[in-house]
């Protein structure tokens, strides 16, 4: 079943921006195993997020890298980390996540439309 699409209006009210990850950590508290990200976007600030990445990446080699998150999603406990951004990946065979990324650098912040 075809999921409802989405109007032009509805899609231009998510904002996924291109944040730096600064810092990367196992989640040892949470249920599935997760890294601790705090990602930087520029003027939006330093944000923190609960990634299920850990079949793909490591945590020094995530330090750098940008990426592509969802950021005006409300505030989301999970487990003893309270999340402020979504980062995006596509997510293939045994649910193993590869991140979305801009394939040069641009600046923190920079909106994806």
């Amino acid at each position: 079943m075809e999921p409802e699409p989405l109007s032009w209006a509805e899609f231009e009210r998510v904002e996924m921006r291109v944040g730096t990850i600064v810092a990367a950590e196992l989640f040892a508290e949470a249920r599935r195993p997760a890294f601790k990200l705090r990602l930087d976007f520029g003027d939006h600030g330093i944000r923190k997020s609960s990634a299920q990445i850990t079949d793909r990446y490591r945590p020094e080699e995530l330090i750098g890298r940008q990426v592509v998150a969802v950021t005006n999603f409300p505030p989301k406990q999970i487990a003893t980390l309270m999340s402020e951004c979504l980062v995006l990946g596509a997510v293939g065979e045994r649910q193993v996540v590869t991140l979305l990324a801009p394939d040069a650098n641009v600046p923190n912040g920079t909106r994806i439309g």
